[in-house]
């Protein structure tokens, strides 16, 4: 369906949804007109007009454009009301709701071998679904919330593998669980609890290892002082269940813990120093809210409803997001300066990885 045949199309389904909504005014009495491009199609009021153009009215025109433009097109979602200039001078018709989309729906990577699938990966890209990669140079901190058995480990274990040729990993399970094993296997130490120890110097450790990579950063800005084009090696300090780490333990300790956390979160970008974080929620008891305003890769799985979407999405209704049905589905947000802002419907890749892991 090219675009002749998309404009009355939308034209239609927004007449007869939207005709009781705005007065009974529609594009047959001159009210509005649409504008479908590549990226996404312009909703064109015609002012002054009889209704108000509003985050309201732009949502309704996203909940019906939505579900009459699926599956060959995704909209993606925006926390408000998107305006845009149009070049006429015709002061009517000088601005329009933009609603930006991607071509069909999202679609899940089947890995056959995921040991295989991450050495054939060439550069800084990790790829997401099959229309969808980050890349890594870009990110800054990655956040992966879910509740219990949505599929965050498994989730975890595709970045690990995915990251692992290409940064150091510093590995911290608290629960001694999956990324142990992963750990095990690929040879990487971890920093786990261990009997006859108390939380506190169990976090106390973690700390010290936080430590570690803030004292990194700052020798690696005294290099980028003198030259600002050094390159250097990724690191990533990875964090299962922050939650278990942040509960029940000294308040000194924690703070410490807090404290050292966001100090990574806002100075390791430059630095190549990056926070992976995984929490069953990212509420202020979990990481600082400075750590949560710091991650450019946001990723929400399982239930997806306006209260498991308020902490890492706090701007966003997620009402008329087609989320589809599975494990590890949800929704994805990458901020970068190539990829839109927009949150994504989700499908985390489906792969198989040596016995004794997962």
């Amino acid at each position: 369906m090219n675009s002749a045949q998309l404009t009355p199309y939308l034209l239609q389904s927004l007449n007869m949804a939207l005709g009781s909504l705005i007065q009974g005014e529609t594009s047959y009495t001159n009210s509005f007109d649409i504008k479908v491009e590549k990226e996404g199609f312009y909703f064109i009021p015609r002012l002054p007009a009889g209704y108000i153009i509003d985050d309201d009215l732009y949502q309704k025109i996203f909940l019906i454009a939505n579900a009459s433009l699926f599956p060959r097109y995704t909209l993606l979602k925006q926390n408000s009301a998107y305006f845009v200039p149009l070049d006429t001078k015709d002061i009517h018709v000088q601005r329009a709701l933009f609603f930006p989309w991607k071509v069909g729906i999202s679609k899940r990577l089947i890995i056959s071998d995921l040991d295989q699938f991450s050495d054939s990966q060439v550069g800084m890209s990790i790829p997401i679904m099959a229309n969808l990669a980050v890349d890594y140079n870009k990110v800054t901190s990655i956040a992966i919330a879910g509740n219990s058995g949505s599929g965050k480990s498994y989730s975890l274990t595709y970045f690990l593998t995915m990251i692992k040729p290409i940064s150091d990993l510093i590995l911290i399970d608290p629960k001694f669980d999956t990324p142990s094993r992963w750990a095990k296997v690929n040879k990487v130490k971890v920093i786990h609890p261990e009997m006859n120890r108390s939380k506190s110097d169990f976090v106390s450790e973690i700390n010290e290892a936080l430590s570690g990579s803030l004292n990194i950063i700052n020798k690696r800005q005294s290099i980028l002082y003198e030259n600002p084009d050094h390159k250097f090696t990724h690191l990533t300090v990875v964090i299962d269940e922050v939650l278990a780490i942040s509960e029940g333990v000294n308040k000194a300790v924690k703070e410490a813990f807090f404290s050292l956390l966001s100090q990574i979160a806002l100075l390791g970008r430059a630095t190549k120093v990056h926070l992976l974080l995984v929490s069953q929620r990212f509420d202020f008891n979990t990481i600082p809210v400075s750590v949560r305003e710091q991650s450019n890769v946001l990723i929400q799985i399982g239930n997806i409803n306006s209260k498991t979407v308020q902490f890492l999405f706090p701007d966003l209704d997620p009402e008329g997001i087609v989320i589809p049905v599975g494990k590890g589905t949800g929704l994805i947000q990458v901020i970068d300066n190539e990829l839109p802002y927009q949150v994504m419907p989700l499908l985390t890749p489906t792969y198989y990885t040596r016995k004794g892991i997962l």
